[in-house]
């Protein structure tokens, strides 16, 4: 039975390929949920139209991120593997020296982007008012790169607890003060989008706490001082070996970056194109409370009454006379009726847009959370799989890499599954806010699209360890233009709507999975065994997931029961002389009275239904043998725990 090992920083112990994940993962899951603390009552606070903003402003910032920090850490873990497989402490050091001040730079550039630009990148996502935001968050870039550089490099060791630490301390610094000053200045009157931006002034506050704690790191642990005896390559060389691992892989983490603001900016312009235009879209949202198309439909008729005697009653589409009229009051030309009225449909698209994006923002948040896990697994298979290869075992890079898409198919398909079954009632736990009827199909769509951008991710990492990082730019080139195809046409479809997003996600990342997995078959020695890995977690994810929902529906039957019945005795009780009055406070209190049920009923079924599907996929698991000996192998204590499974 092959073993994969990973020499440690500074000990003569070893760290398993799995026990540095686990940490990694240990550190993201705990940073997530800082943030389900941070993010569900952040959307409560500043509402729909804040999240848009919020939204739009980090996904800004992620992009702008991802290019200035992406592929440099990956390619500085990757160098500093391959020298401590070949006892290169010289090297490790000039890598890590050379890397940090190009991250700086790239964080500089970064920062001056979105600070100045601000105003034009915010058009750009058709959401003028998350300008604020972007300025806000302007900083954080800076702090990033640098906290990039020492990541990689503690990485690049397979220690991955100083990363788990400053995740953590930078998710808290972000709750405590975040979530603070937007509180604060909701209270104190202030407007959403201001809310907003200082929601996000905590993102950056964090990012500066967290390097604190990084260079203290690095610092105090004096390896930076110990005598060396190799002699490291010339600085050019080093920074291009990091310039071609970096830009690939940079390209392709951008890319789906770069897609998600894109899809952003594209799916809130599409949603205004089609609300104004085809009102036969109206009733896909009339049912909501938070949509209220009079105004909307005055305004247009006003407008359309002006286009009449208008010089611009030639334009072929009332979107385009928009566009027109926002140019033209932007140039400084004078508004005149026609470019009032038309601004004023303009607003009233955009808020009505961005609401309508908010409760998509708040099931992307939950579906974000499977695939940021993921990045313990990423970040840790391309040390791994680097280190064994310089040391020229391939059988151990082969057993890094099966199980690494192993141990991913087993968390994404139940938490894809899971997410698809309980969508509605996840949204209505969490966010209370936002409509469920709405964003729970929203999140129930995503879920099926986690699976896939989990395994996307993973195999991206396996192909980028085995040197062939410019492949997965191909990968993701190809779907993004699936998903901005399909998003174009599917949410401007007046039956479709907002309900087209997800789609796009699905059609998107599925296609990348797909080439991925044929490009892993091709390429790379001694190929995974694909049904072995996908057969046994999706058997037992499906039947999970039935668990799942036969629990959750008998016992929403039950509390809709109880609820009835409370309803008819209060009712039955008001029946009594007190007047029309007191017999509506009866029927308030009534009413109270269900929905405080429904609530708690919703909060319990749901928490129940998620135990039960983790107990019974657990013992799938194990009934089924879905994870190996070998996997086990690469976890802490995992020989232990094999015998204890008789596997």
């Amino acid at each position: 039975m092959a073993r994969y090992d990973a020499p440690s920083r500074g000990s003569g112990k070893q760290n398993t390929f799995f026990g540095g994940a686990a940490i990694l993962a240990v550190g993201i899951l705990a940073v997530k949920l800082i943030g389900m603390f941070y993010k569900i009552p952040l959307v409560n606070i500043i509402g729909a139209q804040g999240n848009t903003d919020f939204t739009n402003a980090y996904n800004i910032y992620a992009v702008l991120l991802t290019i200035s920090t992406a592929g440099l850490p990956v390619a500085v873990s990757k160098l500093v593997s391959e020298a401590s497989a070949q006892n290169r402490p010289g090297q490790m050091r000039r890598t890590f020296q050379l890397a940090l001040g190009m991250f700086l730079i790239l964080g500089v550039v970064s920062f001056l982007v979105m600070y100045f630009k601000a105003d034009l990148l915010a058009e750009m996502m058709h959401d003028t008012k998350a300008a604020a935001g972007i300025r806000a968050l302007s900083p954080a870039v800076v702090c990033v790169g640098c906290l990039a550089a020492l990541r990689g490099y503690t990485q690049g060791h397979l220690n991955m607890t100083p990363t788990s630490v400053s995740q953590i301390i930078e998710a808290l610094c972000k709750l405590a003060i975040g979530l603070s000053l937007a509180w604060w200045l909701v209270k104190n009157g202030q407007a959403p989008e201001t809310a907003a931006a200082g929601a996000i002034t905590g993102v950056t506050v964090g990012t500066m706490v967290a390097l604190v704690y990084m260079v203290l790191d690095y610092t105090f642990k004096g390896e930076h001082s110990a005598p060396v005896r190799d002699e490291p390559d010339a600085p050019g060389d080093i920074i291009r070996d990091i310039l071609r691992i970096a830009i690939p892989i940079t390209l392709s983490s951008s890319m789906v970056g770069i897609v998600t603001v894109i899809d952003s900016s594209l799916v809130q312009g599409q949603l205004q194109r089609v609300l104004l235009e085809n009102q036969d879209c109206w009733e896909l949202y009339s049912g909501f409370a938070f949509v209220d198309f009079a105004p909307l439909e005055e305004a247009i008729a006003n407008w359309k009454a002006l286009l009449t005697t208008g010089t611009a009653a030639v334009m072929s589409t009332l979107s385009g006379q928009v566009d027109l009229a926002q140019k033209a009051l932007a140039s400084g030309a004078a508004p005149g009726g026609l470019e009032n009225a038309a601004l004023e449909v303009h607003a009233l698209l955009e808020s009505m847009s961005r609401s309508l994006y908010g409760n998509y923002g708040g099931a992307l948040n939950i579906y974000n959370l499977p695939t940021s896990l993921m990045a313990a697994i990423t970040a840790s298979v391309i040390p791994a799989v680097s280190g064994a290869l310089a040391r020229r075992d391939r059988r151990g890079a082969s057993q890094v890499s099966s199980s690494a898409l192993r141990i991913t198919a087993l968390l994404s398909f139940p938490m894809g599954v899971g997410l698809f079954v309980m969508g509605k009632p996840i949204m209505q736990l969490l966010y209370p806010a936002l409509e469920k009827d709405l964003a729970g199909p929203l999140l129930s769509t995503l879920g099926l699209a986690t699976v896939f951008v989990c395994m996307m991710l993973v195999c991206n990492s396996v192909l980028q360890a085995h040197s062939f990082v410019n492949l997965p730019i191909l990968v993701m080139v190809v779907g993004g233009g699936l998903k901005i195809f399909t998003n174009y046409h599917v949410v401007a479809m007046p039956k479709v709507g907002i309900y087209g997003a997800p789609a796009g996600n699905i059609l998107c990342f599925g296609l990348c999975l797909a080439l991925d997995l044929f490009l892993i078959a091709r390429v790379i020695p001694r190929r995974p065994r694909y049904l072995e890995i996908f057969l046994k977690p999706f058997l037992a994810s499906a039947l999970m997931g039935g668990a799942a929902w036969a629990v959750y529906g008998l016992g929403s039957k039950l509390f809709f029961s109880l609820g009835a019945q409370s309803l008819k005795e209060a009712l039955a009780s008001g029946v009594e002389p007190g007047g029309l009055g007191a017999r509506l406070c009866v029927l308030d209190q009534a009413a109270g009275l269900v929905l405080d049920l429904s609530r708690t009923g919703n909060a319990l079924l749901t928490l129940g239904a998620i135990g039960v599907a983790v107990v019974v996929y657990g013992v799938l698991v194990v009934a089924l043998r879905a994870i190996s000996r070998d996997d086990l192998s690469l976890m802490p204590k995992g020989d232990k725990i094999a015998r204890l499974l008789r596997l």
